[in-house]
């Protein structure tokens, strides 16, 4: 699966333990703070509760405990960076996005969310790169005082590196599958803002709800996301019921097919790749949501394996281009549902009339 895709294989990272350590303890001893801070500008009148703390986090790699109200945090991974955004604080740094549609190696609706709150370019959230590992020293710089990475792949040996810069949480149970409602939750009690998350996934529940009703088409269908690739149709994958993209598919309305169920039930990633000559056990799709270039859905239909799922061949597929906003959408977060879902659920609507 292509990196691009939001971290479809889990990355890696072996730091340098001496280069990490020199950083590591240069960041303790600071007491200077560059012009980025967690809390600064219009997010400071929305700073958490220090009543709230101590807070201990149990994740997959252990436990976290943050002492007191952090104030530079670091967003790690898909999601936490829009998380901590949507809830009134400025990461000190996030990924480099470089897939899809970006601005400046921002999302679109993150670049404008920052905008909006009227962050100046020298307050910018600084971008590390993710492309490959984690550039812990890069991190390290922000002299950060917590680091979020819910929704993210963060090993044994990365948790141990990033501890050592400051309290860091990763994934809850499951690398690269942390439901969007539960990564805000933990980003809201990891700031002490508990009470602003549940009110943000209320809000976005609203947003979901306003716009799946406009397509009642999609009442009683399935759906599900796969990756196709038109210069190689011997194969294709499908994004299990551990992924996002599945789950925000249920969100929106959708079933999620028997075959789908299937090929989760025993799963550890959180996709699984199928070979065309077994095309025909996905005929309970009725709408294929799959990243692609326009060509995609005609190459689909003339395979003689792949045409012979019912969805390809009536039509009701859609096809997310790679340059486009909603290439980096599919996974759901807290600023990317209110910028996208309408143009989403109208796709998705239209495939779902196509089904008889």
């Amino acid at each position: 699966m292509p990196v691009a895709h939001h971290a479809k294989t889990i990355r890696q990272l072996i730091a340098a333990a001496l280069a990490a350590a020199t950083l590591i303890g240069a960041a303790a001893c600071g007491t200077a703070q560059n012009a980025t801070d967690s809390t600064n500008a219009s997010a400071s009148s929305d700073a958490g509760s220090d009543a709230a703390f101590p807070v201990t986090i149990k994740h997959a790699l252990g436990e976290t405990t943050i002492d007191s109200q952090p104030k530079r945090v670091a967003a790690v991974g898909w999601g936490a960076d829009d998380a901590l955004i949507a809830l009134g604080v400025i990461p000190v740094t996030m990924q480099k996005n470089t897939y899809g549609k970006t601005v400046d190696g921002f999302l679109s609706w993150t670049k404008q969310a920052l905008d909006d709150k009227g962050v100046s370019k020298a307050d910018m959230p600084q971008l590390h790169d993710e492309s490959d590992d984690i550039d812990a020293e890069a991190i390290a710089s922000t002299e950060p005082d917590l680091i979020l990475g819910p929704y993210s792949g963060i090993t044994e040996d990365q948790y141990k590196t990033l501890s050592k810069i400051a309290p860091t949480v990763p994934y809850i149970k499951t690398a690269w599958s942390e439901p969007w409602r539960d990564e805000i939750k933990v980003v809201a009690e990891a700031i002490g803002k508990k009470d602003a998350g549940d009110k943000l996934i209320a809000d976005l529940e609203q947003t979901i709800a306003d716009e799946s009703a406009k397509y009642p088409a999609i009442k009683g269908k399935t759906a599900a996301v796969l990756y196709m690739d038109a210069s190689k149709l011997s194969s294709f994958s499908i994004y299990n019921t551990l992924d996002t993209r599945a789950q925000f598919l249920n969100d929106l309305g959708f079933d999620t097919p028997d075959s789908v169920k299937k090929i989760s039930e025993n799963a550890t990633s959180f996709y699984q790749d199928v070979s065309a000559e077994n095309a025909d056990q996905y005929a309970d799709i009725d709408v294929i949501v799959t990243y692609g270039t326009p060509d995609l859905l005609a190459a689909l239909q003339k395979d003689p394996l792949l045409s012979k799922i019912p969805a390809v061949k009536r039509g009701s597929v859609v096809v997310i281009n790679d340059d486009t906003v909603l290439a980096n959408a599919l996974n759901p977060t807290a600023l990317s549902i209110p910028a996208t879902t309408a143009d989403y659920m109208k796709m998705l609507g239209e495939a779902a009339a196509k089904v008889q």
